[in-house]
């Protein structure tokens, strides 16, 4: 049976950031998130190309390197959390998309037993594919998954549309792939949006026994808390709650 992780170990939170799409105050808020709803010590390491305005709690380290080709630099960029020396980092490691807004504690994600646990699709439940928002590994332990990238991308490129797709069927394919318990990670769009019509008259809220929500597609924690989607005829209201904890 595996053994639950931070069993043996430092535990260290993980984020990316790159580029200009999101600003220190994401990382800043997503520190103080965790800081509030995980007990006892921790790390929390940013893999960044700019550490300005970032706080001082937080561990800014380089991105590591991927020797990838024109193109696939920003879809791939988290395969390279999967280096064999990331930092000289040890023990479990919880990855966090930076747009993800935790509402409730977050210590059974070190304790879930697996070696790679990931969000399991809500759309299609019946794929292997993965939602990497969320996921915990062995630091070090799956440096296969970058280096088969980086000697066969242009075949990886083809066959999956996506760093997630990818490594989800790999690691599925090792026996080493499981999922978080349903509900612990939520959807904003799927399960927090009301279905119209009651979106005119329904705010956003957060399901019974989330523990993180996540953004993807149009709307981020700003755009919910705006009650701004970012596509024509799309109606929302303001979702309060976001608020609450997106906050430092």
């Amino acid at each position: 049976m595996a053994t639950p992780a931070g069993a043996g170990g430092a535990r260290t939170l993980l984020c990316m950031k790159w580029g200009t799409k999101y600003g220190p105050e994401y990382v800043n808020r997503l520190y103080a998130m965790v800081r509030r709803h995980l007990r006892g010590d921790f790390d929390f390491v940013c893999l960044t190309d700019d550490a300005q305005g970032v706080r001082a709690e937080v561990r800014c380290v380089p991105l590591p390197v991927m020797d990838v080709a024109p193109g696939a630099e920003r879809g791939w960029r988290k395969l390279s959390t999967f280096v064999a020396d990331l930092h000289g980092l040890r023990g479990p490691a919880l990855f966090l998309d930076l747009d993800v807004v935790i509402v409730g504690a977050i210590d059974p994600f070190f304790e879930q037993p697996g070696e790679f646990l990931i969000i399991h699709d809500w759309k299609r439940p019946w794929r292997v594919t993965g939602n990497s928002s969320v996921y915990r590994f062995e630091v070090g332990a799956h440096a296969d998954l970058l280096q088969h990238f980086v000697a066969h991308q242009a075949e990886v490129r083809q066959r999956f549309r996506n760093e997630q797709e990818y490594l989800s069927h790999r690691l599925h394919a090792q026996g080493r792939l499981a999922y978080w318990p349903k509900g612990w990670c939520r959807s904003f769009k799927y399960h927090s949006l009301p279905r119209w019509p009651a979106n005119y008259w329904r705010a956003p809220q957060v399901p019974p026994g989330t523990r993180i929500v996540i953004f993807h597609g149009e709307v981020n924690p700003p755009d919910a808390l705006a009650g701004r989607r970012n596509r024509r005829w799309r109606h929302m209201r303001p979702a309060a709650w976001v608020a609450e904890h997106w906050r430092e």
